[in-house]
């Protein structure tokens, strides 16, 4: 169990590595309903992942002998080409010059968001959003192929969720904990994010890409 964690890792990373929904997160905790917002955004995102997650383990990947199938082998091939493609496209949106980065129209509206919107956004963006669903997919190729119980698949993947929403969670938990104090470190976070979404987002397609289609032709090959 634990070597098939090991293997997940860098996809779950990957997942926690998604700079609109910590903007999104951090935004939502300097509007007039911070606490409700950011908590619901949290649930949605960590149900979302679950959700997706659960639906894929369902189907079974594995092949007879409970190693990977030469299925799941195409899956992770079509995967790491799509996330190749995100990373070319993300390179060739990102801002040149002095122009700066544009946001997800959404975000100007994030003041006025009932805890319901922030759920739904949340669900939304982990479950649906192009990278992160195909992440989960291969992470779960990954769980159903390590010949593992039906119950350690369940305990991989709810390991894949937490690490998946750390980024998520931790301005969400500083808030509540530290209050005005986090204010400081939460606004230094998303300018960052924002001014540098674009490189964060193309470094990670291209790393994340080439293992992911490298794992892929091995299973195929």
């Amino acid at each position: 169990m634990g070597a098939v964690i090991g293997e997940i890792l860098g996809t779950a990373i990957g997942v926690a590595i998604s700079p609109v929904p910590i903007i999104a997160v951090i935004l939502m905790l300097f509007s007039s309903k911070a606490v409700a917002n950011s908590l619901s955004f949290l649930l949605g995102w960590v149900v979302g992942l679950s959700v997706a997650g659960a639906v894929i383990l369902a189907l079974g990947l594995e092949a007879s002998d409970g190693g990977p199938s030469t299925t799941s082998g195409w899956i992770k091939i079509v995967i790491g080409v799509l996330l190749l493609g995100l990373a070319w496209k993300n390179w060739a949106g990102r801002p040149r010059g002095d122009e700066e980065a544009e946001l997800p129209a959404w975000m100007a509206s994030i003041d006025d968001f009932t805890a319901v919107k922030a759920f739904g956004l949340a669900f939304i963006l982990s479950a649906v959003n192009p990278k992160n669903l195909g992440l989960t997919i291969a992470a779960v190729v990954t769980i159903t192929s390590g010949g593992l119980s039906s119950g350690e698949e369940i305990g991989v993947l709810a390991a894949f969720v937490g690490i998946a929403s750390i980024t998520v969670a931790v301005p969400v938990i500083a808030n509540l904990l530290l209050g005005d104090k986090a204010s400081g470190g939460l606004n230094t976070m998303k300018e960052w994010l924002v001014a540098n979404n674009n490189v964060v987002m193309v470094v990670l397609f291209v790393v994340l890409g080439a293992k992911v289609l490298g794992d892929g032709i091995a299973i195929v090959a």
